[in-house]
């Protein structure tokens, strides 16, 4: 069943990426940074702490990279414009168009999206509010 990409459930699809993604970006190394300085009894913390930076960051991050993953192929299967397997570049024919015929997902988007918002808000800040470190 072909849906319009802005029916409801798809916008619903599109709204959880976006807030997926500012968990991915912000939330996952904020609650790690949160969780180890609960995990660490003084201001000279052990080894333990950056492990969990050091483990968590990377692991949380490819959680929720996945479930965003599973959000796109939701939204590409409700919107009708689910992919087929598609083949690895090496195992093309030579010969075969030089054009690409792949389109990405909502998911790209959002994350490209994201990221310029992220830059954006950390110039405002660097140069509105951040301040000199430099002494006086």
């Amino acid at each position: 069943m072909l849906r319009s990409p802005y029916s409801p459930p798809a916008l619903m699809l599109v709204l959880l990426m976006a807030v997926g993604s500012i968990v991915m970006w912000i939330g996952v190394p904020l609650g790690l940074v949160y969780a180890a300085s609960q995990l660490a009894g003084s201001s000279r913390p052990s080894v333990g702490p950056y492990l969990l930076i050091l483990i968590g960051l990377p692991i949380g991050m490819a959680i929720v990279g996945k479930l965003l993953g599973y959000l796109d192929r939701l939204h590409g299967k409700l919107t009708g414009r689910h992919e087929e397997r598609r083949r690895s570049a090496w195992l093309r024919s030579m010969r075969a168009e030089r054009t690409s015929t792949t389109r990405g997902g909502v998911l790209d988007k959002v994350m490209i999206v994201s990221v310029m918002l992220a830059v954006v808000a950390f110039g405002v800040w660097f140069f509105a509010f951040a301040g000199s470190s430099l002494p006086t």
